[in-house]
């Protein structure tokens, strides 16, 4: 089968750091949005943050929410449109820091949207600072010494948390610095879509990337690092899956 660039995608150079794995995250959910038969169905939900660059590059139905916000918005536009596929697509400082009681709302609702989490660790594009998720000795412009657990808590783990609550459907993380990860991602990205238009419910789709910029790392340094940092505290795999023989 021949490759060719998703409809859902325009035609526009990316603005991503080079090696940013922001681009690749993108294509895999424009993959998924088409393979699901919801190319012209779907609403892409974004706020404040490298995220936000993706309102120059989907092409369709698109959103802008307040920093923190997008699961409020996702709420308030699913619900008042049934029949539309709907996704918010946030960084770890976005959805973890600044807009957590978002997202545990949403999730303890069971709000029928999905929730596309990019965790690189970092405030990527407002300079680096230390987010909720920056691994414990991570240099981050506000830990210079490194993330240390007695002064800044611990890195959270979301997919964990929001596993504790009784409503959300699907939650599964994701890690894009192997193919089988990106060929897995793209399956659980597609699965959760096809919930939210089937037997519905709220899913929690994390994906586990990189920040060279913000790392001080080329973009082949960042794939070790993961390998050796990222996915060893972030363990990629399904949490929760109540329609496991039902929706493949």
């Amino acid at each position: 089968m021949e490759y060719k660039r998703p409809d859902t995608l325009k035609k526009t150079p990316s603005g991503f750091c080079p090696g940013c794995m922001h681009s690749l995250a993108t294509k895999l959910i424009a993959e998924a949005v088409e393979e699901a038969g919801q190319k012209e169905n779907s609403v892409h939900i974004v706020p404040v943050g490298c995220a936000t660059l993706n309102l120059v590059y989907w092409q369709g139905d698109i959103l802008g929410a307040a920093h923190g916000r997008a699961p409020a918005v996702a709420t308030g536009f699913k619900r008042t449109n049934p029949d539309r596929l709907v996704f918010t697509y946030q960084g770890d400082g976005d959805l973890a820091a600044i807009g957590l009681a978002e997202i545990i709302g949403a999730a303890n609702r069971g709000e029928n949207f999905t929730v596309v989490f990019f965790n690189n660790q970092t405030y990527g594009m407002t300079g680096g600072q230390m987010a909720p998720t920056t691994l414990i000795g991570q240099k981050t412009t506000t830990t210079i010494y490194g993330r240390d657990p007695a002064k800044e808590g611990y890195p959270m783990k979301m997919c964990e948390l929001l596993s504790t609550l009784e409503a959300p459907v699907f939650i599964a993380r994701y890690a894009l610095n192997t193919p089988k990860g990106c060929t897995d991602a793209k399956k659980g990205l597609k699965k959760a879509f096809d919930i939210q238009m089937g037997k519905g419910g709220f899913c929690f789709i994390e994906l586990l990337g990189n920040c060279p910029t913000n790392w001080h790392l080329t973009p082949l340094e960042t794939l070790d690092y993961m390998e050796n940092n990222t996915v060893k505290y972030f363990k990629p795999g399904i949490f929760r899956d109540k329609y496991k023989d039902e929706v493949k």
